[in-house]
């Protein structure tokens, strides 16, 4: 027995472990044989040898690269600090508006007096233009027109953008020269909205808020809640607040047939003044006052809408499609296809294009 008590000494059993030599300890024996089931028998893999690639040697940079490279690093600081230094110019906004310029005197803008001729700035949107008796101004759209602002007016900007262009004649008189689209310029009136249908006209507004608009080109719509007037060139129509437009006319019309007209639109229904002034104006009627006939079948009542389609008839034949029944009763289609008789354009103009702003729209007041 070795010194350990093992049976062997601790070299033998070392020598064995290592490399198989000399006496197995009877453990290591007994283990390796309950083992040997889970031997591997198969030849260890051979691995190909890995190359290392040599390392290349660093390449110096060349003598003019390494100083522009310091150089352009500090024209870069520069730049960036010149950038901080000198900020660019913010770029203007067209502002929304109208165009104003001094006519005469001294009109008011706002709060500033314009006293110079040049360009006095915008009529901005909410802001008043006014002209005393001696005074008249000028402002205008590049895209919708230009007008003519008269003295003892009081002129208001409600509205300018791509769908519609909207004033409010509060006082006085204005010209306007218009060739935006139809519908898109709108003047506000205490007594009628003015729809341009493509046309020059001049609107007056009296102290009263009562109005008066005569249309030298194209034809204006004037409209108050359900009453409108279409209004031609040549033609005229007077409106009272809160009763709207009156009853159109051509300018060439005699007295009578005017002053009639006047007293069929603003006299109680029933009066001897209104008996008289409805035979006036069926009896000086001339075929160029079918138009007039025409407004008046929708403001009369309907014990006169009879004599009134009878004396038109004769004036224009009413065309296919339109029966005395119909017009009585106030029929829009029958309505719409003889004013189409009238010769003074399609009727179907105004019905597209008021659809561009309210309908039924209470005037500025």
């Amino acid at each position: 027995m070795g010194p350990n008590g093992l049976g062997m000494d601790k070299d033998t059993k070392d020598d064995y472990l290592w490399d198989r030599s000399g006496e197995p300890d009877p453990e290591v024996r007994k283990l390796e044989t309950m083992l040997e089931k889970l031997r591997h028998s198969r030849p260890a893999p051979e691995f190909p040898v890995i190359v290392q690639p040599s390392a290349r040697p660093w390449r110096v940079a060349p003598l003019w690269l390494r100083f522009a490279v310091p150089a352009i690093a500090a024209l870069l600081m520069v730049a960036g600090a010149l950038r901080l230094l000198v900020k660019p110019k913010p770029v203007p906004v067209a502002q929304a508006g109208w165009d104003v310029v001094r006519v005469e005197g001294a009109p008011r803008l706002g709060n500033q007096t314009i006293t110079a001729a040049a360009a006095a700035g915008k009529l901005a949107i909410g802001e008043v233009l006014e002209t005393d008796a001696v005074s008249k101004a000028g402002i205008n759209d590049r895209a919708t027109g230009e007008v003519l602002v008269e003295p003892d007016t009081r002129l208001r900007l409600l509205a300018s953008n791509s769908a519609v262009k909207r004033l409010a004649l509060e006082r006085g008189t204005i010209r306007a020269t218009i060739w935006a689209p139809p519908g898109e310029f709108v003047v506000d009136t205490p007594s009628a909205v003015a729809v341009d249908l493509g046309c020059v006209y001049t609107l007056h507004v009296d102290g009263d808020g009562n109005g008066e608009l005569h249309t030298s080109l194209g034809w204006v719509g004037f409209k108050f809640g359900e009453r409108e007037s279409f209004i031609p060139a040549g033609a005229m129509s007077r409106s009272k607040k809160n009763s709207g437009p009156g009853t159109p006319y051509f300018e060439d019309a005699s007295q009578s047939f005017r002053a009639a007209l006047s007293t069929l639109d603003f006299e109680e229904t029933g009066s001897s003044p209104r008996a008289a002034a409805f035979s006036t104006v069926l009896k000086s009627a001339r075929r160029r006052d079918a138009f007039t006939l025409w407004h008046l079948l929708s403001r009369v009542a309907l014990h006169e809408r009879g004599p009134l389609f009878d004396r038109l008839a004769a004036l224009v034949p009413a065309p296919a499609g339109v029966t005395r029944d119909g017009v009585l009763n106030l029929d829009r289609q029958m309505l719409d296809l003889w004013w189409n008789e009238l010769g003074l354009g399609d009727i179907s103009l105004w019905r597209n294009y008021e659809r561009s702003w309210s309908i039924g729209r209470t005037p500025a007041r």
